[in-house]
């Protein structure tokens, strides 16, 4: 029996690696969270860039001046630039609130 030539161990190195790296789990599974509802630990947990601090401030500000209008209105919480919009675009959701229902009856 012959040894393995370079190639055909190359072919089996990169084959190994390929089914190793199906096998592993991703690292965090990501969700996007709704910056007017979320808390602050949500936010932080949720959120590239965003330490519980810079969460804690997006929640006051929601606090302070009612929900989010768009994305970009995150630009206004101290702390939270350009950068940190652009990075966490895809994981930001705004839900718009739905007006509460008059009971059967009532205007």
């Amino acid at each position: 029996m012959r040894p393995p030539s370079a190639l055909s161990m190359r072919c089996i190195l990169a084959l190994a690696l390929v089914l190793a790296l199906a096998l592993v789990p991703p690292i965090r599974a990501q969700s996007q969270v709704d910056i007017n509802q979320a808390d602050a630990k949500t936010l932080a947990r949720s959120l590239t860039g965003v330490g519980l601090v810079k969460a804690e401030a997006i929640v006051a500000w929601r606090v302070a001046h009612g929900p989010f209008r768009s994305i970009e209105d995150l630009a206004k919480v101290q702390g939270i630039g350009a950068r940190t919009i652009e990075a966490n675009r895809t994981m930001i959701l705004i839900v718009p609130a739905t007006p509460a229902r008059a009971s059967p009856g009532q205007p």
